[in-house]
């Protein structure tokens, strides 16, 4: 049956309209398989194919995209990317242009990440409006983290250091392993049940995106945001970030930072004391010098109205005057210097002067490689004429009969090359290199 109704499509027109259905409906997306037939031309773009089992595709990694990514693929690699879904027109062929690499192993983990991540916000978790301020003073603080870990130490030692008066709660608890998410929330359950600190440090060191990974569950999540009292999270360095840290109150970079941000600082609040008493004697100061200037500004004010004060100011009205006219004099003048600079130079480049040294230098120039012209004519000529006397001596009769030859002349002077050319009786000359004998043929014999 024909259709018609159908226009007719060229190729290009054709995969115009596969390649915009692809980006439309599949877009980006997730993809783990083996990189294989890995090739890296001189653009610097990478090329690959991404298989499975069962079946394979192209992929295509570009320079610009290249260099964000930390993991350099190699053939056999299982890898988690994420992938435009797009067409390759000229050979109408879909490919996968790759946005982002990781191994398969710590590409889930982050894949796991981002989709919790991206579940808890839309939840509202991390919104800013459901974050608790700091109190200004805390009465009590509360540490949820390891008891034998180093992020405890560091916490109390900047805690003694600054607020030794503090009291604190330890909530012990495993931050690492497959009971930590659990005791997590045991921990932040038993301190919103006590109520007994009024801010909480949710602690722990730094490691791998595994490591950190109980504070990445949702379990937890969903306790820290449940939890009446502010928290502050620092987990991890500061380059790492964890779905606690983005559901808590606040984020401190460190463990010990944190500690800081809860603490009262004994030297600030002596300095804030001191700072007080410097103000109200100051204020009382600036009472009095108030009344001082008040009686200054009138005698001040009277100074101003004085003929003298008047005279001085046309004074210097005047002197102020004179300045500015030598300014502008001497910007006039130093404009006309530029010009006539520009103009003699100018002039120096029309000079004939000028082109007559040019000419001279071209003249030099042109001197200098007829004789290097002449004098390679003349290497050359000499090295043909060598080359033609050493051609010409090894074909000279001279020259064979130094290698032990002879030549025979007939009674004429000429060689004798048949015996047609010599009879019995006659005298032969033959002839050596460094002379020659007569011989008188007696027989000639002739060879069948």
């Amino acid at each position: 049956m024909a259709l018609t109704n159908s226009p007719v499509l060229t190729v290009t027109q054709l995969n115009q309209q596969v390649q915009q259905l692809l980006t439309q409906e599949i877009g980006t997306i997730w993809l783990s398989g083996e990189v294989s037939n890995f090739s890296q031309p001189a653009s610097g773009h990478c090329y690959f194919t991404l298989k499975d089992a069962q079946a394979q595709v192209r992929c295509a990694l570009f320079n610009q995209r290249r260099g964000r990514v930390a993991l350099q693929p190699y053939n056999g690699l299982q890898v988690l990317v994420t992938a435009q879904v797009t067409l390759y027109s000229p050979r109408g062929e879909y490919q996968l242009i790759i946005e982002s690499l990781q191994a398969l192993g710590t590409g889930l983990l982050q894949q796991r990440f981002e989709q919790l991540k991206q579940q808890l916000a839309a939840e509202g978790l991390f919104a800013t409006h459901h974050k608790q301020p700091l109190p200004r003073s805390p009465q009590r603080l509360g540490i949820i983290t390891s008891s034998s870990g180093a992020a405890l130490q560091d916490i109390l030692q900047i805690l003694k250091r600054r607020d030794p008066s503090l009291p604190v709660v330890i909530y012990p608890t495993a931050v690492q392993g497959s009971a930590a998410p659990a005791q997590l929330v045991q921990a932040l359950l038993r301190a919103s049940e006590r109520q007994e600190c009024d801010v909480l440090i949710l602690a722990r060191g730094g490691g791998s995106l595994e490591d950190l990974w109980s504070f990445n569950e949702a379990a937890v999540a969903r306790a820290i945001f449940e939890c009446p009292i502010p928290i502050v999270s620092a987990v991890g360095h500061e380059t790492d970030v964890t779905i606690a840290d983005l559901v808590a109150d606040l984020r401190a970079p460190t463990p010990s930072a944190a500690a800081e941000l809860v603490s009262r600082d004994q030297q600030t609040l002596q300095q804030q004391l001191t700072t007080v008493l410097q103000y109200l004697t100051l204020a009382a100061d600036h009472a009095l010098a108030r009344q001082q200037a008040g009686l200054q500004t009138l005698q001040q004010r009277l100074y101003q109205q004085h003929p003298q004060r008047q005279l001085a100011r046309q004074k210097t009205s005047l002197v102020l005057l004179l300045q500015r006219l030598r300014a502008a004099c001497c910007g006039h003048l130093q404009r006309l210097q530029r010009v006539q600079a520009r103009r003699q130079q100018g002039l120096w480049q029309q000079s004939p002067l000028r082109r007559l040294h040019q000419q001279q230098q071209q003249l030099q120039q042109h001197h200098y490689q007829l004789q290097q012209t002449v004098l390679k004519h003349y290497q050359a000529t000499q090295q043909r004429f060598t080359t033609l006397c050493t051609r010409l001596h090894s074909a000279s009769p001279l020259a064979t009969l130094a290698r032990g030859f002879s030549l025979t002349l007939d009674p004429q002077g000429q060689p004798i090359r048949s015996l047609n050319q010599i009879t019995v009786g006659e005298i032969v000359q033959t002839r050596l290199q460094v002379g020659w004998f007569d011989s008188v043929i007696t027989q000639i014999t002739k060879t069948s």
